[in-house]
C-alpha cells in the first residue's frame, strides 16, 4: 500500500511541476497576443509563487481535517481545472487571477504528500519517500520545457493548457478508485492547540529558516542560471541550457540518493539527529563548496561539475527537512509542513528579485552565485541549530 501511494504521489508531483512550468515557454507569444510586456509576465509568474506560499498554511489546516487522500484529489482537480481555463484570459487582469488561483490550489500538493508519507511510512522510510518526491520535482521541472516546446509546434498556447489539464483529471479519477488507507486527523474536539508555537518554538523557527535559505539558494538553478552563464562565461544560450540541464540532473539524483542515505543512517545508528540534521548540514556544506568551485572555475568542465555538484548536494539535504517536519508535526503534520514550506517558497520568491536588484546596483552577475553560496552557508548554521524533541504540539508522533 505505501509504495502504491508513493507512486501516485510521485506521478502527481511530475504533473504539478509540468503544469506550473508551462507558462515559461509560450511567455513571449502570450505577451504579443495579449498586449503585455515582460514586466507584466514577471508579475503573473510572481503572483503564482506568492499565492502558492501564502496559501500553504490554510491548505495544511484543511488537509489535517479532511485527510490527505481526498484533500489531494480535491486540490488536483481544482488546479487542473484552473490550468485548463488559463487560455480564456484576454488580458492581464484575468491572466493574473487564473494563474494566481492555480498557484493557490497547488499549495495543497506537498502538505498532502507529507501527511500521506507520515501515515504510511515508518521513520526509517520517510526520507526515501521524501527524496523520491524531490527527484520527481526535478523530473517535472526538466521535462516541462521540452514537452511544452514540442506541443507548441502543433497547438496554440490556449489549447496547450487544455491538454495539460487532462493528466490531472485522469490522475484524480484513478486515485479515487485506489484503496483507502488510515491516517490520523486533527478533529475540532481535540484539546486546545497553542498555534503560536508555529512562530515561537525555537526548533520550528530554525526548521523554517533552513527551508528559507535552502529554497532561496536553490531557486538559482531554475531562474537565473542561464542568464548568469551567458553574462559571465561567454556561453551561448544552447551551451548555457546544457549546463543548466546538468544541474537539473544533479538535483534529481541528489533528491533520490539523499533519501536512501538518510534512512540507511537512521536504521544503522538509530540517531535521528545524525541521520537528518547531520546529513543535511554536511550536504549543504558540500553544496556551498561545489558552488564555490563553479565560481572560480575557468574551464567548462569544472563549471559543470561545480553547478551539478551544488544542485546535487542541495537536493540531497532537502529530504531531511521533509523527514523532520513529518515527525515533528505529529497529527498536524500537514500544518507543520505547510508552515515550513511556506517559508521556503517565500525565500524562492524573493531570490529572483534580490538578484535583479544586486546586479542592477553592482553590474556584476558573479554576485548572483556569491549570494547562493552565502545562503547555503547560512543554511548549514540553521541545520546545526535545529534539534526538535518529540512533536511541536506535544502529541503522539506518527
Amino acid at each position: 500500500m505505501r509504495y502504491l501511494v508513493l507512486s501516485f504521489l510521485c506521478l502527481a508531483t511530475v504533473i504539478a511541476y509540468v503544469q506550473r512550468s508551462a507558462l515559461g515557454v509560450p511567455a513571449k507569444t502570450i505577451e504579443t497576443e495579449l498586449g503585455l510586456g515582460p514586466q507584466d509576465m514577471g508579475l503573473v509568474m510572481g503572483t503564482w509563487y506568492w499565492l502558492y506560499a501564502l496559501c500553504q498554511l490554510p491548505a495544511g489546516w484543511v488537509i489535517d481535517r479532511l485527510g490527505s487522500r481526498f484533500g489531494l484529489i480535491a486540490f488536483m482537480i481544482t488546479w487542473s481545472a484552473l490550468t485548463g481555463i488559463v487560455g480564456l484570459a484576454t488580458g492581464l487582469p484575468l491572466l493574473l487571477v487564473l494563474w494566481g488561483a492555480m498557484g493557490a490550489a497547488q499549495s495543497g500538493m506537498f502538505p498532502c504528500a507529507s501527511k500521506s508519507i507520515g501515515a504510511l511510512f515508518p521513520p526509517g522510510g520517510r526520507a526515501f519517500a521524501s527524496g523520491s518526491l524531490g527527484c520527481c520535482m526535478s523530473i517535472g521541472w526538466m521535462i516541462s520545457p521540452l514537452i511544452t516546446a514540442e506541443l507548441l509546434q502543433s497547438y496554440s498556447w490556449q489549447y496547450l493548457f487544455v491538454l495539460y489539464a487532462v493528466p490531472g483529471f485522469l490522475w484524480a479519477g484513478i486515485y479515487l478508485m485506489a484503496p483507502a488507507f488510515p491516517e490520523p486527523k486533527a478533529h475540532s474536539n481535540d484539546r486546545p492547540v497553542d498555534w503560536t508555537k508555529l512562530v515561537t518554538d525555537p526548533p520550528m523557527v530554525f526548521l523554517c529558516l533552513q527551508q528559507f535559505f535552502r529554497a532561496a539558494g536553490a531557486a538559482f538553478f531554475f531562474t537565473w542560471i542561464v542568464r548568469y552563464l551567458t553574462e559571465t562565461r561567454s556561453v551561448n544560450e544552447i551551451g548555457a541550457g546544457k549546463l543548466a540541464f546538468s544541474a537539473g540532473i544533479g538535483g534529481m539524483l541528489g533528491g533520490f540518493l539523499g533519501g536512501i542515505c538518510s534512512d540507511s543512517l537512521l536504521r544503522m545508528t538509530g540517531n535521528s539527529r545524525l541521520s537528518r540534521q547531520g546529513q543535511a548540514a554536511t550536504a549543504m556544506t558540500l553544496s556551498a563548496g561545489f558552488c564555490t568551485l563553479a565560481y572560480f572555475a575557468e574551464s567548462e568542465v569544472l563549471l559543470a561539475i561545480g553547478l551539478a555538484g551544488g544542485a546535487f548536494w542541495c537536493y540531497f539535504a532537502g529530504v531531511s527537512g521533509y523527514a523532520v517536519a513529518i515527525t515533528y508535526g505529529g497529527k498536524r503534520v500537514a500544518t507543520v509542513f505547510a508552515t515550513m514550506n511556506m517559508c521556503g517558497n517565500i525565500g524562492a520568491g524573493l531570490f529572483p528579485f534580490l538578484v535583479g536588484y544586486i546586479v542592477k546596483e553592482t553590474g556584476d552577475w558573479n554576485n548572483a552565485l556569491l549570494l547562493v553560496i552565502g545562503l547555503f552557508a547560512a543554511d548549514v548554521v540553521a541545520w546545526i541549530l535545529v534539534n526538535p524533541k518529540g512533536t511541536l504540539f506535544d502529541e503522539e508522533p506518527l
